[in-house]
């Protein structure tokens, strides 16, 4: 942990204990570096940090103080109540409908499932790609058609190491991005009626891949902070015959959420007893705003049991469709799989990819782009907080891209997209996120666009759009 990581850490720890205390003044740049021996850039990089995060502001020619807390703000939403019945997916139709036209460039990306291009090193990556080629046997495009590029799974292992979770190499299988990898895992452990506990909200492409699999659901009560409740899991697994679970234990898309360590060690054991899988869907694990990234649960795996999946799109490179899983004891399972569908994924990309991750300064690019999701959450949480009326309740996460807003009674979040869309805004309601579209006040909002200058805007409409559903009909004039 670099040094201002460090000192930006112990200030927040001091926030989230009430030592410090909203309003309080933090020592000055020039007291903090002589005290602590550090230097006056340390000290101002921490502090840019904590402003980013909400937890301090600056005030001109006084210095910094203890921000008040958001949740002061707006109020968490409250943990949803699954229904234990298990469910029929049909949600296609209703994600064409809503997102078809969300990729057009004139409208506001607020419902994308995508950070902006414009965070990634995309032109670094393209100047790796053409030496990569060069230096490529020609031999191993065929010997490593199905798992992928042994350079590139190279890599992939460290970052595991450095993470501090135990992968054999063996496990691990290139895929065209996380999606095929999740899709190929669920095929390796399920057959057509089988039943896969899901979040409550869950992902609406994992409610798609189990309705084209012919795949039931079972949604498993979800917190909007700590993610998967292990009790309530604990609960489905007694009353029904799960064969598999799909689950996304660091900022889980659309809540943001992120299960506390003890939770990811007690899930996988819950699970082993049991005997049944889990498919980790691990995109955002890379952008975490604390010091270290959270271990997935597969960090936590003594049986094969988890089948971890992750991808360089959310993190470095949307486009080049590069994804991969450790696959655990269903590995060769899953490399017969893509052997009889897509049988390999692009070589230039992974080379490209590889020799990034070997020479690109992939760490650095990380840390900017966490700091630049962490502050343009700030920013969204702001704005919320001025534009949406009271009653709105906002998850904050510490880590990705996403808010998860619970809009008050009388809001409905489908015809405020449909709303939306006329002032080309666009938006994902949380009808998308479960099986039986219970969440019918609910958004998720994109925040990894920092620098569109139509965001503030856009959410200015779209709080006074819900203002206008909450305000009562006029009533008809008397007939004379």
């Amino acid at each position: 942990m670099k040094r201002y990581e460090r000192y930006a850490e112990e200030i927040a720890e001091l926030i989230r204990s009430g030592t410090l205390r909203p309003g309080e003044r933090l020592p000055s740049v020039r007291q903090a570096s002589a005290s602590r021996r550090i230097s006056p850039a340390t000290v101002f990089e921490a502090y840019y940090r904590l402003e980013a995060r909400g937890l301090i502001q600056a005030r001109p020619r006084s210095g910094y103080y203890v921000a008040e807390p958001v949740a002061a703000r707006a109020a968490e939403p409250a943990t949803a109540s699954p229904s234990p019945r298990t469910t029929e997916v049909e949600i296609s139709e209703l994600v064409f409908d809503v997102l078809g036209s969300t990729r057009r460039p004139d409208v506001v990306p607020l419902g994308s499932a995508f950070p902006s291009p414009a965070l990634f090193p995309l032109d670094a990556l393209a100047r790796t790609l053409t030496p990569a080629m060069r230096r490529l046997d020609a031999g191993r495009i065929v010997e490593e058609l199905t798992t992928g590029s042994e350079a590139l799974r190279r890599q992939i292992g460290l970052r595991y190491v450095v993470a501090g979770t135990a992968v054999d190499a063996r496990e691990l299988v290139v895929t065209d991005g996380a999606m095929e990898a999740l899709n190929l895992c669920l095929q390796a452990v399920t057959r057509p009626g089988d039943l896969v506990a899901v979040e409550s909200p869950t992902f609406y492409a994992a409610l798609q891949a189990l309705e084209r699999l012919q795949l039931r659901a079972v949604e498993v009560a979800t917190h909007p902070r700590h993610g998967i409740e292990v009790d309530s899991l604990a609960e489905v697994l007694q009353r029904h015959p799960v064969k598999a679970c799909w689950f996304m234990p660091s900022f889980q898309n659309p809540l943001g959420s992120l299960m506390p360590e003890a939770n990811k060690r007690a899930l996988v054991e819950l699970l082993a007893r049991h005997g049944v899988p889990l498919i980790e869907d691990d995109v955002y694990g890379e952008l975490h705003f604390g010091a270290r990234r959270p271990p997935p649960a597969k960090a936590f795996d003594r049986d094969g049991l988890v089948m971890h999946c992750s991808s360089f799109s959310k993190c470095l490179a949307p486009g080049y469709r590069v994804g991969w899983t450790a696959a655990g004891r269903y590995a060769q399972a899953v490399q017969r799989l893509k052997l009889m569908t897509t049988l390999t994924t692009a070589m230039p990309s992974q080379e490209a990819l590889a020799a990034y991750l070997q020479h690109g300064g992939y760490d650095r690019h990380l840390r900017q782009l966490r700091q630049a999701l962490a502050d343009s959450q700030a920013r969204m949480l702001a704005a919320l907080a001025r534009h949406f009326p009271a009653g709105t309740r906002v998850t904050r996460p510490e880590g990705g891209y996403f808010l998860w807003v619970e809009l008050p009674d009388g809001v409905d979040a489908l015809l405020l997209q449909r709303q939306a869309a006329a002032h080309d805004i666009g938006l994902a309601p949380g009808h998308l996120f479960s099986a039986d579209r219970r969440f019918a006040r609910c958004l998720r909002l994109n925040y990894g666009h920092p620098a569109d200058a139509r965001v503030e805007p856009a959410l200015r409409t779209l709080g006074r759009l819900v203002h206008e559903q909450r305000r009562p009909p006029e009533p008809l004039p008397r007939a004379p």
